[in-house]
């Protein structure tokens, strides 16, 4: 490789080449210099820079052995570029010396070496000459690691200690992508009664308690969450948080389901339990340390309250709701704590009952009544909504069952159950009305399924398919609260509906919003010419009964015929009506 002036490559590293056991004027000086070198315990080598050509005067031994190929022939070594390249460097800098550190890989893992690259006396007419050296510190640098992470670390449970924990956390935010709208938040937990375990069992046992709550507690982690001990008896978390409150919540219960089971300490068995203090950043960019100490002030409440307690007060109230709707929720689906109210459908142009809809009702022993906005939005949420539409569906079938068992013969009559978009993405729900049609022993014709147009316009094929599988059990199929979806003259033709039901929001105020009225004129005008039956909900007065007996409405449900009743009252208001019609 030809040399290059500085001036014709100002951006480039100079060309280097090493010249070995060159014979020059100078050659007795440089014999000196290999004889000094030789007698060094440490690596070490004499080099020329003169024309940008970095050349090597002399070396030693433990050099060429820890640099350089042993023999002529073998492969150079792979940090060889580096520190040729940390040399010239350091010549380059002008100063009369300069060190380094550089690493290699080694055969017993990473060897570190501190260097020092400085300028040798020169006789007359020799090109520049520097001398470098290279201490081995890899022991040093294991100490130093051992040291570190015994500062950073706690000795009982191995977990990072306070000091840890935040350098975790800065690593964690510096060196992991994280998304727009995430945050971060710590969880502070503090250990009830951890002191009465130490003054009544000793010390040891103390011990053993908090190396076991550690391993629970790390049991309950997420990928990227960090565990310290931050204190005598205080744990805390470092989370990522996609969804705010509602990922931070779904920890504390995983940290209570890790401390559910008690833990055998001698010959007892002890229940720990602890107070949970929650924080939340601001932004990525909010002192960590800060967020520490906002969670652990809330972890003082918590101790007081006996709940869990988030420093940012604002949404809090909410956010523990919304959990606490899920957890009792769950509890209620599995025990039957839900019930099901029926809201008669009538025939506006005869007055007779045609069916019945079928609408979830839950009383809480602890949240009181809760409505099915709320339960049912958390239900989709979670997930759960997939095992409360099963239930409804088996339940609503089972109720026409009882109901003509108690009539003694089929009741002319039928029941819509209400089909979320949630469950129809994730259930097989031909297979569920089939079941529960099976089971109660009733057709198909007798049991409506409601869905949204939003549910058809999410997934139009899947939609398809179910929707015929239900016409194969039979099955009446009712589009719910239509005119505010995006469906089409071509997708209702298309698919096969029986009966379009006009949203509440369109009928309640028709009679004083000309637009209002123009809509359900024209939906009932859509479905004569599809062939559908129409049902208008939120029927409240009289005289909107009789207004949309005149445009032709065939059904209607609302507040103004009834509102929705236990199962027996919806039977006794049949049998009344049904009797009263015969008579």
């Amino acid at each position: 490789m030809e040399a290059m002036s500085m001036r014709d490559r100002p951006t480039e590293m100079p060309d280097i080449q090493l010249l070995l056991g060159q014979d020059d004027a100078h050659l007795s000086h440089r014999v000196a210099i290999a004889d000094w070198l030789a007698a060094l315990p440490y690596p070490a080598a004499a080099f020329s820079f003169e024309d940008n050509r970095l050349s090597m005067v002399a070396t030693n031994a433990p050099f060429g052995n820890c640099f350089t190929c042993s023999n002529p022939g073998e492969a150079e070594r792979p940090h060889a570029a580096e520190w040729r390249r940390r040399i010239v460097q350091s010549v380059l800098s002008g100063r009369d010396s300069e060190g380094f550190e550089l690493r290699r890989d080694g055969m017993l893992g990473p060897e570190y070496f501190y260097c020092t690259v400085g300028r040798l006396p020169e006789p007359d007419g020799e090109p520049n000459l520097f001398l470098f050296t290279a201490l081995d510190r890899t022991s040093d640098r294991t100490i130093e690691k051992n040291l570190r992470r015994e500062l950073l670390s706690d000795g009982l449970t191995a977990l990072p200690n306070r000091t840890g924990f935040g350098e975790e956390i800065e690593d964690r935010l510096t060196n992991t992508p994280w998304p727009d709208n995430a945050q971060f938040g710590i969880l502070a937990i503090d250990l009830s009664r951890f002191s009465r375990v130490n003054e009544s069992l000793g010390p040891m046992a103390g011990d053993e308690l908090l190396i076991t709550v550690a391993k629970r507690l790390k049991s309950s982690l997420r990928q990227g969450d960090v565990l310290a001990r931050i204190g005598g008896n205080d744990f805390a978390i470092f989370a990522r948080f996609n969804n705010g409150l509602s990922d931070a919540l779904h920890i504390v219960q995983r940290i209570r389901d890790s401390l559910s089971y008690p833990i055998r300490l001698s010959d007892l068995q002890i229940r720990v339990d602890c107070a949970i203090g929650c924080a939340l950043s601001t932004s990525l960019t909010e002192d960590p340390e800060d967020v520490v100490r906002k969670a652990q002030a809330a972890v003082k409440i918590a101790k007081r309250s006996g709940k869990v307690e988030i420093y940012r007060n604002g949404v809090l109230k909410e956010a523990q709701r919304r959990f606490s709707v899920e957890s009792r929720l769950r509890d209620a689906l599995a025990q039957g704590g839900l019930t099901l109210a029926f809201q008669p459908l009538i025939h506006l142009q005869t007055g007779e009952i045609t069916g019945f809809e079928a609408l979830a009702r839950w009383e809480d022993e602890e949240l009181g009544h809760v409505s099915p906005a709320e339960f049912i939005a958390v239900a989709e949420e979670s997930g759960l909504i997939t095992p409360l539409g099963r239930w409804a569906a088996y339940e609503a079938a089972q109720a026409l069952s009882r109901w003509d068992a108690k009539f003694g013969q089929a009741l002319p009559v039928g029941v819509n159950v209400n089909l979320s978009p949630i469950q129809m993405a994730r259930d097989d729900v031909a297979s569920m009305f089939e079941e529960a049609l099976r089971y109660a022993g009733i057709s198909g014709k007798r049991l409506t399924a409601e869905l949204t147009e939003s549910a058809i316009v999410a997934d139009p094929e899947k939609a398809r398919k179910l929707l015929f599988a239900l016409k194969d059990l039979h099955m009446p199929i009712a589009m719910d609260d239509f005119g505010t979806g995006y469906s089409n003259l071509a997708s209702l033709h298309s698919l096969p509906i029986d009966i379009l039901k006009i949203d509440r929001s369109f009928v309640t105020s028709m009679l004083e919003d000309r637009d209002k009225e123009i809509m359900v004129r024209t939906i009932l005008s859509l479905a004569e010419s599809l062939g559908l039956h129409v049902t208008a909900e939120g029927i409240e007065t009289q005289q909107l009964a009789h207004a949309l007996q005149n445009l032709g409405c065939w059904q209607g449900q609302g507040y103004y015929f009834a509102r929705p009743m236990a199962e027996g009252d919806a039977y006794d208001y049949w049998r009344a009506r049904w009797n009263f019609e015969t008579v």
